[in-house]
């Protein structure tokens, strides 16, 4: 008599409960790092009392100001994403994808990374696993356009930065990163026109590359999205700069454009939950550089994350208003299913 073999389910909620054990003491650590200075290292020497009298301090108004220009760049996130997503048969108006971004916002705060944010939109949008797979391709191109509109950001402050550039220099380094991203993206898509080409008609593998070649036929699609991108970004800055005013830190636009890229860019790596530690250690090693106290950093950090969590939980309270998204017709034009 045989017996079956055992389900890899329970190794796979272990695994997934280690590495969420593992994501919280990370973060935890950081965080304790962040506040307590690293006992003083590296010339950082925070101070508990000041750090608390700087939140007690702050400016409320400037920081609810700062949420607001949080919501609002992730929806514009939502917008972008509908321009990826629409080309592919996911014809829903703009506020359909808005509130599916929030929803994926949350979960990425509450599942161990934020690939489980990505699945999730990608699950609330399409109704079988074709359309599941293909909704995953629109966030996946919404998420290479936000990091390359992020990666140029980077590239301009750091170049900047190492050789002391002046404004027309900088323009001229941002505008020659951005035409080689973009330069990128178009090799990418002459490639999959090219694999297109090669598979075998009548096949599933075709039928699903072939619903792709829409961003191979519209470049303008890929470039309006990397736009889009650079507003993100910048809602993004312009939330921090808020932040610090709450706080009373007051910095040249250059220094915000220069350190908060940087720090965004750090928080892509799923080490922590939600970014917390790594964002408050990155602006305050970052901004110390400009003069600003460590207190001050750790503060503007954590207030930043703050404003992340409210957008997430209004993305939880969204889901929980619509358990059951509408459903989309097969963008091949027969019914879903």
């Amino acid at each position: 008599m045989t017996t079956a073999p055992e389900s890899p389910r329970p190794a796979r909620r272990l695994t997934a409960w280690l590495s969420l054990l593992v994501r919280v003491g990370v973060t935890v650590g950081l965080m304790t790092w962040a506040i307590t200075g690293g006992g003083g290292k590296d010339g950082r020497g925070t101070d508990w009392n000041r750090f608390r009298e700087l939140l007690a301090e702050a400016d409320w108004p400037w920081w609810l100001a700062a949420l607001a220009v949080t919501l609002a760049g992730q929806a514009v996130a939502g917008i972008r994403w509908a321009a990826l997503a629409r080309p592919l048969g996911f014809d829903f108006p703009n506020r359909f994808f808005v509130r599916r971004f929030f929803e994926g916002m949350f979960f990425s705060l509450c599942l161990p990374s934020s690939i489980g944010g990505d699945v999730v939109k990608a699950v609330r949008v399409g109704s079988s696993t074709r359309l599941r797979l293909l909704a995953g391709c629109s966030v996946l191109a919404d998420r290479l356009t936000g990091l390359s509109a992020l990666g140029v950001l980077v590239g301009t402050a750091v170049v900047a930065k190492n050789n002391r550039l002046g404004t027309p220099a900088i323009v001229a380094v941002f505008g020659g990163l951005l035409v080689a991203v973009l330069a990128a993206f178009w090799l990418g898509l002459a490639v999959l026109d090219r694999i297109h080409g090669l598979l075998p008609e009548g096949g599933r593998a075709r039928e699903f590359v072939g619903r792709l070649l829409p961003y191979r036929q519209r470049p303008s699609l890929v470039m309006a999205a990397v736009g889009w991108s650079f507003v993100v970004q910048l809602a993004g800055v312009a939330a921090v700069v808020l932040v610090a005013r709450a706080l009373g830190v007051v910095q040249p636009a250059l220094v915000w454009l220069s350190v908060v890229p940087l720090v965004a860019l750090a928080m892509v790596l799923p080490i922590s939950i939600g970014g917390f530690g790594v964002r408050e250690n990155a602006l305050e090693y970052l901004l110390r550089g400009y003069g600003v106290s460590s207190e001050a950093g750790v503060a503007i950090g954590l207030l930043w994350g703050v404003c992340t969590v409210i957008a997430g939980l209004v993305g939880g309270v969204l889901f929980l208003l619509e358990r059951q998204p509408v459903v989309p017709a097969d963008p091949s034009g027969s019914p879903a299913g």
